[in-house]
């Protein structure tokens, strides 16, 4: 269960995303000229009060608790459940720190209805994972329960409620279990630990301004995790796990009928405490005066700069006219957040990057907020920057062109939206309504938001739009200052009295007005010569379309009706890095960032961006050691933007020295901040270990790196390989009609030059190190450490044993939770990653990680071995496969309604040249693997006398090993 520490989590809805989002308002271009047609509206009034989603269900009991219920069908067959309590950190009481979080914990220890483990065994049985489906979090103001329920049998839905029921009102709280769980929970809090951590813990209090949110951090505090008195926790329990305070959530492929009378059955006789205790505003008490903070750790891998405006309540939402004001407040932020990234495509920017706006610190207060990502300029150019940016808005406002961009951008979001609203994810749905019963967030529903959009947008002037923008820029008043960096040698740290006087100066800078060229209409002026489509064959059973084409490029079209505004492209053929020599390692392995960073045809990324508002569309190429991929996604009306996307990406690179020069610089600085993390120390002895010193191995970034990096030659080798389409195959996914896409691919794709290169790989022989292999690294100054244990060997591969092998690691990441985390405390999180390799030869690997204390690095390899070996010698238990196979089974259900999956799957076939006709069969091959199957794997891939071991210990453990 994650502690959540981060802040802006806090308003993270899709309401809340739309109204932050760059240039909210862009629905207006595009709004009269939609393909779809919306019913007639009558007139909005403005002091109307916002509806709620009328597909919702919301009510309330007679003991104060609040339902939501909303029939949703994405996915089928399955059903979303919250249990939502208004009680967080900020209730504990001074005996109670961190015990808001640990009675989340208990939940999962036993309670009314559920013996210790049974819960999550019962619930894995029917194929919900701990972790990946069943969750639960805590932050300061609230507690989420995340339960997901298959819906195939009755009995299944009515054991969801009473689970969530119990973690309501039927949590036994053993004494001997609360021991057991604080092991567990310090090892979650040891996770935790670093420099962002011991930083955060010293600005918290300022960014707060000293109230009880800087006092009750949800992790807690170790000395009382360690020894507080059991009464303490179940006093926090009582008193706050109360109806009133909670909300159930209910979300899926369930008739609202019939969750309302389980809500109303298991529900109603929860009762509140007598007396009840007062739920405590927490109130922030305002600035006095300007303060700078310096903060400096020799971990900290990035410099930062942040600037925090005075605290403000935060505007009513009841009425549709603060939806419309909303619309403003997403128009300013995303044109502003627009203008300091472009400040980033410069030689010499003066940061890495950069955000700004209103943020929600805490519930019922927000702050303008500034942040920037320190480049090599240092701190005075970002401030200059930063401050540029605001008080021109506040003096000057935005142009005309900015807000046109505004407004086609968030016209196609909007439209994407409501296009996909009855293929939305129940989680999402979820998720909005939590945020309603914690924050009071409107959800008027996407066709209402539409409808308003529409309704509100045209009438939005620039006039009014910088009107809001001069209010809503704070001006020089009480700020927090803020520097938090490393401290290591060569590093340019300024005085507290330094950081406000460079404030200061920022403010006082000249200003000017922005200048705006219009964008260009469109990113092809003449399009190429079309070619043909020279023969096309039909696959009936998995409802393929197959085409040759005249340029030898071959396409594969699978139309779905999985989302109503998706289509996905792929392509990947053998070739890659293999192709070049070791001295042009780093032009390889960068051409694709240089070449992208650049910009194509006579667009750099910011005319890209420009010319594209309104427009869903991208493509991306890369390449690994043996091939070499392009990738792209668009909405429906988009398939041609990204077409033309990729006919130049392939056709036109664009050359731009400075931008070159900004890339390089940008790259340097977070390399050289990189390394200053205790991670980045580990991740190379792993590689080291494993793979001694072959070149071609990718290794985190150092800085000399990027001496090694010719513009020209980077441009020579991504021209070299993607300047030909020879032996492309492309595979598209999603919402198209054939007929429309047929002339498109003639034109964009038919027409790919396809000179005479090299389609086959060369074997790097990257092959790991032979033998028992064991490596200690010492770093960092927390007390933790990290086992990362790698088996590697020749495998022999078909989909059958690719199965039995996958599920062998799934069931020993079952036995991780329940024996190395549950029984024995050992870790708070970890597991096992296995894969298959093809090329160039047929080999596996099978990498655990595990954080644990420095004390139980050995406990936990003797307890991780035993487990292999109880496979080995007697087999898995048929629970454990079962519930693997249950998991895999209803994953696969939901994959077969995923344009992702159907594209890995095609492309995946087409470049290992198998029969897509498999995926017909995955059901057949779950369900054939048995017990002596895994017995036999566990038996052959790990094998005792071939694996590396890589532990990391922290710096001063150094003397006494």
């Amino acid at each position: 269960m994650p502690n959540t520490l981060d802040t802006s989590a806090l308003s993270s809805s899709n309401y809340a995303k739309r109204l932050s989002k760059s240039s909210l308002a862009g629905l207006l271009l595009l709004a009269f000229s939609l393909p779809f047609s919306m019913p007639a509206m009558a007139a909005i009034g403005l002091n109307d009060p916002l509806p709620i989603n009328p597909d919702l269900k919301r009510g309330k009991l007679d003991n104060g608790l609040t339902y939501y219920i909303q029939k949703n069908d994405s996915p089928q067959k399955k059903v979303e459940l919250r249990l939502v309590v208004k009680a967080g950190s900020v209730l504990e009481d001074d005996d109670q720190q961190g015990l808001a979080h640990f009675t989340e914990h208990m939940a999962f220890n036993g309670s009314k209805h559920f013996k210790k483990h049974q819960l999550i065994s019962y619930l894995q049985s029917i194929g919900v994972k701990f972790g990946a489906d069943l969750n639960a979090y805590t932050s300061f103001d609230e507690t989420v329960y995340i339960l997901p329920i298959p819906t195939d049998k009755p009995a299944y839905l009515k054991t969801g409620f009473q689970v969530l029921a119990d973690w309501a009102q039927g949590v036994e709280m053993k004494d001997v279990d609360i021991d057991k769980e604080r092991g567990i929970i310090l090892e979650e809090a040891r996770l935790g630990k670093g420099a962002s951590d011991r930083m955060m813990r010293q600005f918290l209090p300022e960014v707060f301004n000293g109230s009880k949110y800087a006092e009750r951090l949800p992790i807690g505090k170790e000395d009382i995790i360690k020894q507080f008195k059991h009464d303490a926790l179940r006093r926090f329990y009582k008193d706050w796990y109360r109806p009133d305070l909670m909300a159930v959530v209910v979300i899926g492929d369930v008739q609202p009928a019939e969750a309302e009378k389980m809500i109303r059955k298991y529900f109603s006789g929860l009762q509140n405490p007598v007396p009840a205790r007062v739920r405590p505003q927490i109130n922030i008490p305002k600035n006095t005066a300007s303060k700078a903070m310096v903060i400096t750790d020799k971990e900290a891998t990035n410099n930062l700069l942040m600037l925090r405006y005075p605290l403000v309540k935060q505007p009513a939402h009841d009425v549709i006219a603060d939806y419309r004001q909303d619309i403003i407040a997403g128009f300013y932020k995303s044109m502003l957040n627009r203008r300091l990234g472009a400040l980033t495509e410069q030689a010499n920017p003066p940061f890495l990057g950069a955000s700004a706006g209103s943020e929600q610190v805490v519930p019922g207060y927000d702050s303008f907020i500034s942040t920037a990502m320190l480049s090599q300029a240092g701190i005075q150019p970002a401030l200059d920057a930063l401050m540029q940016e605001k008080n021109s808005i506040r003096q000057f406002g935005f142009t005309a062109a900015e807000f046109d961009r505004a407004k086609k951008i968030e016209a196609r979001e909007y439209e994407s939206m409501f296009n996909e609203r009855s293929k939305s994810n129940s989680a999402t749905f979820a998720a909005e309504y939590i945020r309603n019963f914690l924050t009071n967030e409107p959800i008027p529903g996407i066709k209402n938001e539409y409808l308003y959009f529409k309704e509100f947008a045209e009438g939005i002037s620039l006039e009014e739009m910088n009107q809001f923008a001069r209010n809503a820029t704070p001006d020089d008043t009480t700020r927090l200052a803020f520097y938090v960096g490393s401290n290591k040698a060569g590093e340019t740290i300024p005085s507290e009295t330094d950081l406000l006087a460079m404030t200061a100066t920022a403010e006082q800078k000249p200003l000017q007005a922005r200048t705006e060229k219009a964008a260009s209409a469109s990113l092809m002026s003449t399009l190429p010569t079309p070619g043909k489509i020279v023969s096309e064959k039909e696959n009936k059973l998995l409802g393929l379309v197959e085409m040759t084409l005249s340029n030898g490029v071959k396409v594969t079209l699978k139309k779905t009706d999985f989302k109503n505004d998706q289509v996905l492209m792929a392509a990947r053929r053998a070739g890659g890095m293999s192709l070049f020599s070791d001295a042009d390692y780093f032009n390889v392995y960068y051409s694709n960032p240089v070449v992208w960073g650049m910009g194509m045809g006579n667009f750099s990324q910011k005319d890209l961006q420009e010319t594209l508002a309104g427009k869903s569309a991208n493509v991306r190429t890369s390449m690994d050691n043996y091939s070499e991929s392009i990738g792209g996604a668009s909405g429906a009306s988009d398939i041609e933007t990204m077409l033309q996307l990729l006919y130049l990406r392939l056709t036109s690179p664009r050359k731009d020295e400075a931008l070159f020069q900004s890339l390089i610089s940008s790259q340097k600085e977070l390399a050289r901040n990189t390394w200053a993390r205790p991670e980045a120390i580990f991740s190379e002895a792993i590689t080291t270990t494993i793979y001694k010193d072959n070149p071609r191995v990718p290794r985190l970034a150092r800085v000399e790196d990027f001496d090694k990096i010719s513009l020209d030659r980077s441009m020579e080798i991504y021209q070299s390989r993607f300047g030909s389409a020879k032996d492309l195959h492309f595979v598209f996914v999603g919402s198209f009609e054939i007929d429309k896409i047929r002339p498109l691919i003639a034109t964009y794709l038919a027409s790919l030059p396809h000179a005479d290169i090299k389609t086959e790989y060369q074997d790097l022989h990257i092959d790991p190190v032979q033998g028992v292999v064991k490596k200690d690294v010492y770093a960092g100054n927390e007390e933790k450490s990290t086992v990362v244990l790698s088996f590697n060997g020749t495998s022999t591969y078909t989909r059958e044993e690719n199965a039995r092998f996958h599920a062998m690691v799934d069931i020993l990441n079952l036995k991780i939770i329940d024996v190395l985390r549950e029984k024995q405390g050992l870790i708070y999180s970890g597991g096992l990653n296995g894969s298959f390799e093809r090329i160039p030869s047929n080999r596996y690997s099978i990498d655990a990680e595990l954080p644990c204390s420095p004390e139980n690095v050995d406990k936990v390899i003797a307890a991780l071995f035993a487990e292999i070996k109880k496979i080995q010698q007697s087999g898995p238990q048929l629970d454990d496969l079962n519930k693997v196979k249950q998991s895999w089974l209803k994953e696969h259900q939901q994959e077969l309604r995923s344009n992702e999956n159907w594209l890995n799957h095609l492309q995946s076939a087409v470049y290992y040249k198998t029969d897509p006709d498999s995926i017909l069969t995955v059901e057949k091959r779950i369900r054939a693997i048995t017990p002596a199957q895994i017995k036999e794997a566990a038996q052959r891939y790990f094998n005792f006398q071939n694996y590396a071991q890589i532990v990391m210990y922290p710096e001063k453990k150094n003397d006494a090993k």
